[in-house]
Formats: structure tokens, sequence, C-alpha cells
């Protein structure tokens, strides 16, 4: 009796920390959405203000001094980060990229958001504000919804070092659904995971496409390592030992959703004893996952070996409500072809992944950003 008090009092503070946790995220959202559409303003005025030349990149200067000299309380607001602000109103509020946002995602996510900036009477003004000219006009465009998806810091991040509507949009939506700091929303980028991820999906077995269909929009080609500084000749006991003491780097390139469980994982089979090289839960799937680590090029036998373990996680290892086990080959190479005819006929969930250990450009892939937006929109619904 005593147990089942406990345990019902257990979940009483659940339900109390539950709503404190859900308090503080809409508070969160709150004040980013504030401090989002006040950089917006900015960025908007004194974009009108240099586009009409009534401004030049002086007055943005001599701005700049007068908000630090005669309001020094109020921080952020350098010559910089006014253009930063700047140049965010510009692409976003450009035609270009809310066309992109209609095509990929519905129309409400340009919709402006509330508690947008309206014109103000000259009484209203602040009364620190002397000149009777003054006044506050509304921004012709205002800020899309979508913005509202991440942090003023990432959409910075972003729109400096992404080069198309499309790139931004993905990222915009990725650092959503994974809650990418800056830091990890840089690595993300210079990774370009917005190549590995919406790539040609040849790697992936027909059985991990059927039991999985987002799986396309879930798992990478390639996976960067240059955490690790790996030599060009190295042993796979040094590759795991690397990533495991460089887990919560490489949780961020396979994705924040898999959680870390075991290396050498043993399956015992008859008399027989297995080890799986790294095993992990991945919370979205509710799924096992097996990584198996190869210093080689990729060569078919590996793939029975990854095939048989993911049969003795399921027999034995995967529980009633979990889902049928996922097996990654990770190799440094692997040849287009070979693994076309290696995934053509294999129903078990697997898929071949790249490693590399230093950062390499890739051209930028864009046509099937459309299959993430689409896995997006199906969690929104699911949310609400």
């Amino acid at each position: 009796m005593k147990q089942h008090i406990k345990v019902s009092q257990e979940q009483q503070f659940n339900e109390v920390v539950h709503i404190i946790q859900q308090h503080r995220s809409k508070a969160s959202q709150a004040l980013n959405q504030e401090v989002l559409l006040t950089a917006w303003h900015i960025g908007g005025y004194v974009s009108a203000k240099l586009k009409s030349e009534e401004w030049g990149s002086k007055v943005v200067s001599q701005l700049s001094e007068f908000i630090r000299s005669h309001h020094p309380e109020i921080k952020g607001y350098s010559r910089s980060s006014i253009y930063n602000m700047v140049m965010l109103y510009d692409e976003y509020s450009s035609s270009s990229f809310q066309s992109t946002v209609q095509k990929y995602l519905r129309s409400e996510f340009v919709q402006p958001v509330a508690g947008q900036l309206k014109a103000y009477p000259k009484e209203d003004i602040d009364s620190t504000i002397r000149s009777p000219s003054i006044i506050v006009q509304p921004l012709a465009t205002q800020l899309p919804k979508i913005l509202t998806y991440t942090t003023l810091t990432n959409l910075m991040e972003i729109t400096c070092r992404c080069q198309s509507d499309e790139e931004r949009l993905f990222y915009i939506l990725y650092a959503h659904k994974e809650q990418l700091t800056k830091r990890e929303l840089q690595r993300c980028i210079s990774n370009q995971t917005y190549a590995t991820l919406l790539g040609n999906k040849k790697n992936m077995s027909k059985g991990l496409l059927a039991t999985y269909p987002n799986a396309p929009v879930l798992f990478k080609d390639t996976l960067f390592v240059d955490f690790l500084d790996l030599p060009q000749k190295h042993s796979e006991i040094r590759l795991k030992s690397g990533l495991i003491d460089h887990m919560k780097q490489f949780i961020l390139e396979l994705g924040k959703d898999f959680i870390f469980m075991d290396q050498e994982y043993f399956l015992n089979v008859g008399a027989s004893s297995f080890k799986a090289d790294l095993l992990f839960y991945h919370r979205g799937l509710q799924a096992l996952v097996a990584v198996e680590l190869k210093k080689k090029k990729f060569h078919p036998r590996d793939f029975g070996q990854l095939e048989f373990y993911l049969e003795a996680l399921d027999r034995d290892v995967k529980r009633s409500n979990e889902n049928p086990s996922i097996g990654i080959l990770l190799c440094p190479e692997a040849d287009k072809v070979v693994v076309e005819y290696a995934m053509s006929r294999s129903m078990s969930p697997t898929m071949i992944a790249e490693y590399k250990r230093i950062l390499i450009p890739q051209e930028r892939m864009q046509q099937q950003l459309n299959e993430y937006c689409n896995l997006f929109l199906e969690d929104k619904t699911d949310v609400e």
C-alpha cells in the first residue's frame, strides 16, 4: 500500500514539474518572439532609410553611438549588429523567401505573428524623444511566423552562412526540430547537414524505407568525425574508442534523438557470442540502432553480419512495445553502385553511411527539401 502511495505521489510531483516546464517553455517562446520582433522592426526601419538614401553608413554608426551614449542600459546595438538586423529583414521579407516557404509549407507560415509594430501617434512616442516629426510607421512586411521557430542568434547564423532560400528554410526547421544551440547549428552548417540529410537515398534498404518511411530525413549519408583527428591509416579500435570518448559530438552528428546504450554489446546466439560495436536507441522511432564500424571500403560481406545482429536484437533484446531494430554500417568509403546492389533485395532495416575524417566541401542538394518539410508539417499536426 505504501509503495502504491509513493508511486502515485511521484506521478503527481512529475505532473507539477511538467506544468513548470510547460510554462517555462511558453515564457521562453514569448521572450524569443519579442527579441525577434525588435530586431525585425529595427532592421525594417533602418533598411527603409538606407534604400531611400535618407541615411548612409555614417548615419548608422551615429545611431549606434547615440544609443550607446544616451541609453547605456540598452545593449546589443553596435553598428554591425544593426546591419545584421537590416540583413535579417531584407532576406526574410523578400518575395523569393516567402515564395519558398509557401512552396514547401502551408501559407500560414508566412503570415505575420501577433504583436506587430503599429503606427503610433506623436503623443505616444517616448518622452525622451523631443522631435515631434518622428513617428514610428508600420512596416510594409511583417515578421513571418516561420522565423519564430528558432532563436534570433540562430537566424543570424543561418542568414550569414547559407546561400539559398531553400537552405535557410531547412536549417530553421532543423534547428527547431533538434533544439540546436548556436554552436551545434554552426557545426551542422559546416558539416553540410543540408546536403548529407537530403541526398540520394540509394544507401538505404527497401526494408528500412518500408518500415520507416521518414528515414530519408532522419539519417545522414555522411558523418563527419573531424573532432577525432584520425590519421589516414587507423584501426577500428581507435575509431571506436574515439567515438566513445567524443560521444556528445558523435550524437550531434547522428541526430539528437539517439541515446547511447553500450559499446561491444554482447549478443548470445546458441552457444556463440557476438559483439555489436555500438548500440543506440532512437527515441523518435522507438527502435534499437546497431552501428557497425569498418575501417575499409564497404564490402557486401559486411552486410550479412549486420543483418545477423539485427535478427538477434529483434528476437532477444527488443521489447514488445518497440519497433524493428535498425542497422547502420559506417565505413570510410563506399562504391555507390555496389551499395545499390547490396540494398536492392534487403528487407532488413539497414543503411550504409560514410564517415569523413575532415570536412569536405560538397555540392548542396535542394530537390528533396520537400520531404523534410512534409515531416515537419506532420509533426506539427500531431502536436496540434
